[in-house]
């Protein structure tokens, strides 16, 4: 099963890069933008095929390596078909 695994930072948190974006996308005339917030997005292609122990599977992952959970959130959704 594919999953994608979005992880941001938690309201609040500083984001430099979000803000060097948002600099840059000003100096290139894009001035409607009010705000940016950089994340990653961390693909995974489990063996499980039920989706409820994929997800079970993905969050323990989360937890324990791909989100440092005291600065940021992840949220878990299954991929696109390609």
């Amino acid at each position: 099963m594919k999953l994608a695994v979005y992880v941001t930072l938690k309201p609040g948190v500083l984001d430099p890069q979000g803000a060097a974006i948002s600099q840059a996308l000003a100096g290139l005339g894009f001035d409607g933008v009010q705000g940016v917030r950089q994340g990653k997005l961390i693909e995974l292609d489990l063996a499980e095929e039920d989706r409820d122990r994929a997800v079970e599977t993905a969050t323990r992952m989360c937890e324990k390596l791909l989100a440092n959970t005291v600065i940021e959130t992840y949220r878990i959704e299954p991929a696109e078909p390609a």
